[in-house]
């Protein structure tokens, strides 16, 4: 798997040369509270909002798991996230999603012998929107410096509109 590959787009798993054999033998589990996605609708201010589970659970994504040698010959451990087309929910923000697994399908998708595309592949599906809530959060998100910051996952007030006049000052 090359070091660049993050994401992997399920439909294509099987027959993708990089995520083939990852996909029929190391599939993984990748646990979180939730992912982080740029509304773009204004050119000039891209908006950072989480995706949760509307019960603040953790979740796990699909994944896969894969170990190969990179350039100067030394073992490189790695993981792609497998995406899906946006549910409702996620669609007016982005056009992929991660694939979010049901805590019923961890076995399945976890168990080496299953080796059947066929029998993965319908796992590879958007969650349900209605089990999810989208937060805008902190513009700070936009800033590697605060990874670690709590503050980052806790939803802001959108901004609050008011009504204008022809007479306000543009000044106060």
């Amino acid at each position: 798997m090359a070091a660049k590959c993050i994401n992997a787009r399920g439909e294509e798993l099987a027959n993708n040369r990089v995520f083939r054999t990852p996909f029929r033998r190391s599939r993984c589990l990748i646990v979180a509270d939730g992912f982080y996605e740029w509304d773009k609708t204004n050119p000039k201010k891209k908006v950072p909002i989480r995706f949760s589970l509307s019960d603040d659970s953790l979740f796990a994504f699909a994944g896969l798991a894969d170990r190969w040698s990179g350039p100067a010959g030394e073992v490189v451990e790695s993981c792609s996230v497998i995406t899906t087309e946006p549910n409702a929910l996620v669609q007016p923000t982005h056009n992929r999603m991660p694939v979010i697994l049901h805590p019923a399908d961890y076995d399945r998708w976890l168990d080496p012998q299953n080796q059947e595309v066929a029998a993965l592949q319908p796992l590879l599906v958007p969650f349900p929107p209605e089990a999810m809530r989208a937060e805008r959060v902190s513009d700070a998100i936009n800033n590697a410096k605060n990874d670690v910051d709590p503050r980052l996952i806790v939803a802001v007030e959108p901004p609050r509109l008011r009504a204008r006049s022809l007479f306000d000052d543009d000044d106060i």
